[in-house]
C-alpha cells in the first residue's frame, strides 16, 4: 500500500490534506492511514465486511413550504463487523467535530447506531 498526498492550491477549511492509497482518494491523511490499518485487520481475520463511505439515513425526505427537501444522510468513513459476534462498528476519522456532525451522531444514537471516532 502506497500513501500519496494531494496538495491543494488553497488549504482546506479544516487543514486536511487529501491522500491516495491504492488508487482510492481519502479526505485526509488520518483517514488514509486508518484505511490501511483496517485492510490489514481484515486480511488477518480480525474484522470482516469492511466498507467505505457507508450511508445511513438520519431523517426521511420532507416537504417544507411546498418544496421537497431531500433525506438527511450521514456518510460514515468506515464500517465493518466483528467476525464472531457480527456486531457492526461505524468509524469516523475526526479532526474537527462540527455542530452538524454532532447532531447527526446524536440522531443515529437514538436508533442504536453508535459512532467510534478515530482521532
Amino acid at each position: 500500500m502506497i500513501l500519496a498526498t494531494i496538495r491543494a492550491k488553497k488549504p482546506n477549511k479544516y487543514r486536511n490534506v487529501k491522500s491516495v492509497v491504492d488508487g482510492i482518494t481519502f479526505d485526509s491523511r488520518r483517514e488514509a492511514r486508518r484505511w490501511q490499518e483496517l485492510v490489514l485487520l481484515e486480511r488477518a481475520g480480525k474484522i470482516r465486511d469492511l466498507e467505505r463511505q457507508t450511508k445511513f439515513q438520519v431523517a426521511a425526505a420532507v416537504i417544507l413550504d411546498g418544496r421537497k427537501k431531500p433525506a438527511v444522510v450521514y456518510k460514515a468513513d468506515f464500517t465493518y463487523r466483528d467476525p464472531d459476534t457480527r456486531r457492526l462498528t461505524v468509524e469516523d476519522c475526526k479532526g474537527v467535530s462540527t455542530a452538524v456532525y454532532r447532531l447527526k451522531r446524536h440522531l443515529l444514537a437514538l436508533i442504536g447506531i453508535h459512532i467510534t471516532e478515530v482521532k
